[in-house]
């Protein structure tokens, strides 16, 4: 039961019924070309036995032309032969007509239905065609319905599609947001070196501030000592040269 039933429903899916339609015409009008054919045998039977009717009658015709001029001139015995044939023939012509009027009444049942086939069968196609247009009309209708409502397998086939890139976009942003959140708490350590979080930034930033700063401090000891160097040296110098003269002996010219 199982397997007459799937097989019925595969066929019915697989059935078309203008198809269908279609072949059954076809068989409407194999069948209507035999009863014709019927009809043309039984026609040319009926034809053969009218040529065979004729021959005979003729022979009696002549049979009987025959016996009447053999007992003009006293062969009453030939003229009797002659009559016994016409008799034999006569026998012949009787059976041949019964054939003949039993043909002619089957080729006139099978012509009255012949007729009322015929007449079937263009009641059927007109039928046929009235049925293949309504139901491509209302096949048109349901795509078209389907198509705008989105349950058509095709229409089915883009929203999945549709909906699985969402999806796919949905988890990727997730798991991005995900990532930047746990290398900003420095759950994970960044191997590339390149990502820093706010607080490293900033303690980067104060650093190097820092740094300049001392740099800086540093540089102004340094220039402020070398000044007051300087002026130390350049006053030592001044004292020096105005204490030689005294320090310097003199000799009077004699």
């Amino acid at each position: 039961m199982i397997f007459r039933a799937k097989a019925n429903k595969a066929l019915d899916r697989a059935e078309d019924p203008r198809e269908t339609l279609d072949y059954s015409y076809q068989k409407q009008l194999e069948l209507l070309q035999k009863v014709r054919r019927g009809v043309a045998d039984v026609a040319t039977s009926r034809k053969r036995l009218e040529l065979q009717l004729n021959q005979l009658q003729s022979q009696s015709s002549k049979l009987e032309d025959q016996g009447r001029k053999a007992l003009a001139l006293g062969r009453e015995d030939l003229a009797r032969e002659a009559l016994s044939r016409r008799a034999a023939l006569q026998q012949q012509v009787t059976d041949l007509e019964t054939q003949h009027a039993t043909l002619q009444g089957e080729e006139e049942k099978l012509t009255l239905a012949a007729q009322r086939l015929q007449a079937k069968v263009d009641a059927f196609r007109t039928k046929k065609e009235t049925i293949k247009a309504t139901y491509t009309a209302a096949q048109a209708q349901t795509r078209i319905g389907e198509a705008f409502s989105g349950i058509s397998e095709e229409m089915g086939d883009v929203g999945l599609a549709i909906q699985r890139a969402e999806d796919k976009t949905a988890q990727l942003q997730a798991r991005a947001g995900a990532i930047d959140e746990l290398l900003a708490s420095g759950a994970l350590d960044d191997q590339s070196g390149m990502h820093k979080d706010e607080i490293q930034a900033e303690l980067d930033r104060i650093s190097g501030g820092s740094d300049v700063e001392l740099e800086l401090q540093r540089m102004k000891a340094e220039l402020a000592g070398g000044s007051s160097q300087q002026a130390i040296e350049g006053g030592s110098g001044q004292a020096q040269s105005q204490q030689q003269p005294q320090d310097t002996p003199r000799f009077d010219k004699q």
